[in-house]
């Protein structure tokens, strides 16, 4: 069975072999995903929330210690999270566009308000 996962908010699908970890498969679809210590679960930059019946393989101790609990809310570890099946992946914005994202969401209000 090959593994398959879309990446949101893009929609981009990429078909991977079982095993292949969320951030290999990130760049093979041609997604960014940071990470500062190149895969190691170190930095905890590569965060990423998989959607609820995503088939991944059962999360690692390493990785479990690293989340600190936040694994039960599915966030895992792009670096560390292994393709079982078919997943579904939210990649978060960087910092610097979501606050971008926010500023222009605030005008676009702002300016709703004044009509």
């Amino acid at each position: 069975m090959n593994g398959e996962v879309t990446f949101w908010p893009s929609g981009k699908v990429v078909k991977v072999k079982p095993g292949t970890t969320l951030l290999e498969a990130a760049r093979l679809a041609n997604l960014p995903i940071k990470t500062r210590c190149g895969g190691k679960a170190a930095c905890f930059m590569c965060k990423v929330m998989v959607r609820p019946g995503g088939e991944l393989q059962p999360i690692s101790d390493n990785e479990r210690r690293k989340l600190s609990g936040l694994d039960g809310d599915q966030i895992r570890l792009a670096c560390q999270a292994k393709v079982e099946g078919k997943v579904e992946v939210d990649i978060p914005l960087d910092p610097l566009r979501a606050a971008v994202a926010r500023q222009l969401a605030r005008q676009a209000e702002e300016n709703d308000d004044l009509w």
